[in-house]
């Protein structure tokens, strides 16, 4: 009887979550946002430094660099002040910092696919230069 009570369990679980699961997959994905092709002149920041400490600047590079190295994201802050966080065309997830960390703290012109969602701007880079 000890046996067969946490048996019983187990099988009402898996009776509760195989239709949400399968529900969930018929699930239509929504619509990505459209992109458009744009330059944008900016400095690469480390976000949590910039809005965190308010540390920028050549004295701060190395540091920003080194946050990258542990994950911390890096982001394009505009001439115009706006914020362009990199994403990639792969996986939406993959962190752009090895892209960006040599140019950490330092003037860019970033060249890619510029998309718009909830308030806030992101680019898909297809090159970098220093300006």
């Amino acid at each position: 009887m000890k046996r067969l009570i946490p048996s019983i369990g187990a099988l009402a679980l898996v009776a509760l979550v195989l239709p949400v699961a399968a529900s969930a997959q018929d699930m239509p994905m929504p619509k990505a946002p459209e992109g458009h092709a744009a330059t944008v002149s900016g400095t690469v920041i480390d976000l949590s430094c910039k809005f965190r400490h308010n540390l920028s600047g050549e004295t701060h590079r190395m540091c920003a660099q080194v946050c990258a190295d542990i994950g911390i994201p890096l982001a394009i802050l505009g001439d115009d002040g706006t914020l362009y966080m990199p994403v990639s065309a792969g996986m939406p997830g993959d962190n752009q910092n090895a892209v960006l960390k040599e140019y950490a703290e330092q003037k860019v012109r970033v060249t890619g696919t510029v998309f718009e969602a909830g308030g806030a701007k992101a680019i898909q880079i297809e090159s970098v230069t220093r300006s």
